[in-house]
């Protein structure tokens, strides 16, 4: 499996699992705490597989940075959540650091 593909999964189980906390109500109904152990327990395996091939940090970094970001994305459209001028100016910065690392860092595996 390519490396960024694994990593997608796991930021993508990564990001069902966070938004399914609010949902599982501290772990008190069913169905949406399951959501969360399967989508976090999903998010770990396919990290350690893109460990295989992308160094650490800059496999966490894409991973921390984009799951920030789409949370939010989430929270807006499922919860309502509003950010403001500096949340947005932030979660672009972090879009443009993940940017930077895949574009121009010798680090990246490209």
């Amino acid at each position: 499996m390519h490396p960024y593909l694994s990593l997608a999964i796991a930021i993508g189980s990564e990001v069902i699992a966070t938004s399914a906390l609010r949902a599982a109500d501290g772990f008190s109904k069913l169905l949406p705490s399951v959501v969360v152990v399967i989508g976090y327990a999903l998010a770990f395996v396919f990290l350690s597989l893109t460990l295989k091939s992308i160094p650490v940090g800059i496999a966490y970094a894409i991973w921390s940075g984009l799951g920030v970001v789409l949370i939010s994305v989430v929270a807006y459209f499922v919860y309502g959540q509003v950010l403001d001028m500096p949340a947005l100016i932030g979660m672009a910065l972090i879009v443009a650091g993940v940017l930077v690392l895949n574009l121009f860092s010798k680090s990246a595996v490209h």
